[in-house]
């Protein structure tokens, strides 16, 4: 007797047609898929009262070629001139174009994206080959008043690549994507700010081979997007890696940076240290495009030494005591860890799902104490010296036992290292069947991140069949961040109402708007609440000395000027 044939949805395993909408908000690699586990499929049914039914056909796929039915409305001469800097090739105004390089990943952009529907894009799109081009181009510009808009790696997740205005879309990955040159005395790396993750990361490994250096290298910045994000972006933006607890963030790793303004050129001085007043260095960094264009930027790097590399894994009974672990191992003074991240309970439980951890393992842990919905997993690596990371190690698992944590060696770091680029993938099949998935994060001090946590999962959850995963990954002596991950049903109005509302929350329980995504101009409109009305005089005043026109990303970036309006 033959049994019955087991149901699995129709995931997408076709690259996307050329020109059309869904090849736009296509995440990463168009060839690359990930797929939910079977477990996951079965808890989703679960979790929002579905049967196979719901997922015998794709919805709302993006599969129609871009059609736009918008023209320019730069004049003729003023796109001649555009090309004269560049060149013909490097400048195009076809509708496919324009609409790719005004979006980047938002949620709701790839939700409008889907119904074929587009807002604001640029009038035309340019490529330029240089820092040269770059200067030339702000400065036509400027004097045509025609608005800037960067597109670089196009990750963003807070409309950060949207042409508010028209314009100009500058996609600066297209050609200024190289490691000028390394600095083995200084151990830093000059770089073009349009070089990807994975090609920065390579050269700095085989830089003895490269460069001629005597020792290999590491970038130390590892987001999830590092495979589609680049250098530039992480800088703009106030990046931070995976690795950053023991590497710093993207503004950590900052050595010096040139940029091209409206108002001039300048680099900033390479010093270890200085004392001559308030750092322009630190000024530009995060400053999103809204001051003007990151041309060039040298690095600080580190030796690569993988060998050395030391993984663990924990499973602690409570949140609380992940907590207090945690604190405790980042205020001691044996040193950090370089990934460290601990899962809330009901991430702890749908994360052993989707890593397809075994059913024995869950049975083994439950016996153990370590009870579902209250166990919490946390894992990480060591990075460095080899007598270094064997004492973080050691330290680290004194620490854990004192919190009542049972050691899972490294598998479960394994395990979650083997998938930490591809997450992102499943969105789009959790798309097409009309499920949504979203992050919101923010910075918090430890004496109030239980406040923070509980407010925000309270109003998550209140909203019924919702789902709300929460970790933190990147940690200081001072406090830690939390990363929101909600799962829903909703219609793109509904999810626009109830993200809003959640980042409500997050102010009000304590957190920073904005811990490592920037703000965009989805954030925007919080950020005069949030910083308040004397730091905003600050950057708006910065804005009017290098921008005194407002050609550079106007229309609500950071909420510099007029408040961009989500329609």
């Amino acid at each position: 007797m033959s049994k019955t044939k087991r149901f699995i949805p129709d995931w997408s395993e076709e690259a996307p047609a050329p020109g059309t909408f869904r090849s736009i908000f296509k995440y990463g690699d168009p060839h690359r898929f990930k797929h939910p586990s079977d477990a996951w499929y079965r808890m989703m049914k679960e979790d929002f009262h579905l049967s196979d039914a719901d997922f015998a056909a794709r919805k709302a796929e993006g599969l129609e070629t871009v059609i736009l039915n918008r023209p320019p409305s730069l004049g003729s001469e003023q796109i001649d001139a555009l090309a004269s800097i560049v060149g013909k090739e490097n400048v195009a105004l076809d509708d496919y174009t324009r609409v790719k390089y005004a979006h980047g990943k938002t949620t709701e952009e790839i939700l409008e994206l889907r119904r074929g529907l587009i807002r604001e894009v640029a009038d035309v799109v340019v490529h330029p080959r240089d820092k040269h081009d770059v200067q030339k181009i702000v400065q036509y510009c400027d004097a045509e008043r025609i608005p800037v808009t960067v597109f670089s790696g196009g990750s963003s997740v807070n409309f950060g690549c949207r042409p508010a205005r028209g314009g100009v879309s500058l996609v600066i990955s297209t050609h200024m994507n190289r490691l000028l040159e390394i600095n083995e005395q200084n151990q830093t790396a000059r770089v073009q700010p349009g070089m990807f993750g994975p090609a920065y990361e390579e050269a700095l490994n085989n830089a003895p081979g490269r460069f001629g250096c005597k020792r290999r290298y590491t970038c130390g910045h590892f987001p999830q997007s590092f495979e589609y994000s680049t250098v530039g972006g992480w800088i703009i933006t106030l990046g931070s890696g995976q690795a950053s607890t023991y590497y710093g963030d993207a503004c950590d790793i900052v050595f010096s940076q040139e940029y091209v303004t409206p108002a001039g050129t300048f680099k900033t001085l390479e010093y270890p240290a200085t004392a001559t007043g308030s750092k322009v260095n630190d000024i530009m960094k995060g400053s999103e495009g809204s001051f003007g264009i990151l041309v060039e930027v040298t690095m600080k790097i580190f030796r690569y030494m993988p060998e050395n590399r030391r993984r663990f894994s924990f499973m602690y009974p409570t949140w609380e005591a992940a907590v207090n672990a945690s604190r405790e191992i980042m205020q001691s003074e044996f040193g950090r860890p370089a990934i460290y991240r601990i899962s809330d309970p009901e991430e702890t439980d749908r994360g052993l799902k989707l890593y397809g951890i075994p059913g024995f393992v869950d049975q083994f842990l439950t016996l153990r104490g370590f009870k579902p919905m209250q166990r919490c997993l946390n894992l990480g690596n060591i990075e460095g010296d080899r007598d270094y990371t064997a004492l973080v190690l050691r330290k680290i698992k004194h620490i854990a036992r004192q919190h009542g944590a049972i050691s899972l060696s490294g598998y479960a770091a394994r395990k979650w290292e083997h998938t930490r680029y591809a997450e992102p993938f499943m969105r789009e099949d959790l798309n097409d069947y009309g499920i949504l998935i979203d992050t919101l994060e923010a910075g918090v001090t430890w004496d109030k991140l239980h406040f923070l946590h509980q407010g925000v999962r309270a109003f998550v959850k209140s909203r019924p069949d919702t789902m709300c995963m929460t970790h933190a990954s990147h940690f200081y002596p001072q406090g830690t961040n939390l990363y929101f991950i909600f799962i829903a049903r909703m219609e793109v109005e509904e999810y626009v109402a109830f993200q809003g509302g959640i980042i409500d929350q997050i102010i009000k329980h304590g957190g920073t708007l904005s811990h490592h995504h920037g703000v965009g101009r989805m954030l925007g409109p919080w950020m005069d609440e949030h910083l308040g009305p004397e730091q905003m005089a600050v950057l708006r005043a910065l804005k009017q000395h290098f921008d005194p026109n407002n050609i550079m990303n106007p229309g609500g970036q950071l909420g510099l000027d007029n408040v961009y309006i989500r329609s």
